[in-house]
């Protein structure tokens, strides 16, 4: 059996069938699903979902993208959610520095060219840095928590590759993180598996441009990775483009297996080990 451990259900994507896709799911020998939560509400309708089907769990916290237009008790709201016996891990949570809102300021049609350069300059990297700073709180917030209730991280990063391990770096022996959607190096997996931390693949793997992806999974130790969707997001070949779900981590699965030139019941095995150890699933 494999599991999920990925998976956005609670948007909107979902909100007509999800009995059925979770159904598909079963049939393709995906018996878990972790679903993860994107801000406060987010992590609420996660909660709801994990309390509605007993083969879902749910993961609660604040995403780095949205810490801008969350509201100020967010953090509390996830304390709370994180007692409740059916949440897995605290995420996702990390740094994205993908998208910067100096990027507005310079494409600004409102501005002439001196301005923009001006801009550039100066107002740049106040904007810039006032964006990476309240994702770098809410980040160490969210370590915080995990570490008081004893629970892992699910962990995004993008373009802020050293801020995330430098932040993460304290925590040490305290908790460990998932890196989702790994797309980075193969060394760079095999820095974060001496630390203790796991990646995770999703449908990515599977696409004709993903070499790197796949060097890094036959480069990495069967025990140290897990396989997810990131659903409705990344639907693997042959369903690119396609609204992605829970029944496709199979397919993911099937194409770790092949890269690494093993059977998919011991990718399935392995990774279903390192879900149980790293989640909370009781």
């Amino acid at each position: 059996m494999i599991i999920d451990t990925h998976a956005h259900l609670d948007y909107p994507d979902f909100e007509h069938d999800l009995p059925a896709v979770l159904e598909a799911a079963r049939q393709a020998g995906v018996d878990r699903v972790i679903t993860i939560g994107t801000g406060l509400e987010s992590s609420r309708r996660a909660v709801a979902l994990a309390e509605r089907f007993e083969n879902v769990f749910a993961v609660v916290g604040l995403h780095p993208t949205y810490v801008a237009e969350e509201t100020s008790g967010w953090l509390e709201g996830i304390r709370a959610l994180a007692a409740h016996p059916k949440v897995a891990a605290i995420g996702e949570t990390g740094l994205d520095y993908h998208h910067l809102p100096s990027e507005n300021l310079a494409s600004s049609p409102a501005i002439s060219a001196l301005q923009a350069e001006m801009a550039s300059d100066t107002e740049a990297a106040i904007v810039d840095g006032a964006y990476k700073a309240a994702q770098a709180e809410a980040f160490t917030a969210q370590l915080d928590l995990a570490a008081e209730f004893g629970l892992n991280v699910v962990i995004h990063q993008r373009d802020a590759w050293d801020d995330t391990l430098d932040l993460l770096h304290p925590y040490t022996g305290k908790l460990r993180g998932v890196f989702h959607c790994f797309g980075n190096t193969p060394a760079q997996a095999l820095d974060l598996v001496a630390l203790g931390h796991l990646v995770s693949f999703t449908g990515i793997v599977t696409f004709k441009n993903a070499a790197l992806v796949r060097e890094t999974v036959a480069a990495i130790p069967l025990d140290a990775f897990m396989v997810e969707t990131d659903c409705p997001y990344l639907a693997p070949v042959p369903h690119r483009g396609k609204r992605c779900e829970p029944a496709h981590t199979r397919l993911v699965a099937e194409q770790i297996a092949a890269t690494r030139g093993i059977a998919l019941e011991e990718v399935a095995a392995a990774t279903t080990r390192t879900a149980e150890g790293f989640f909370r699933m009781r």
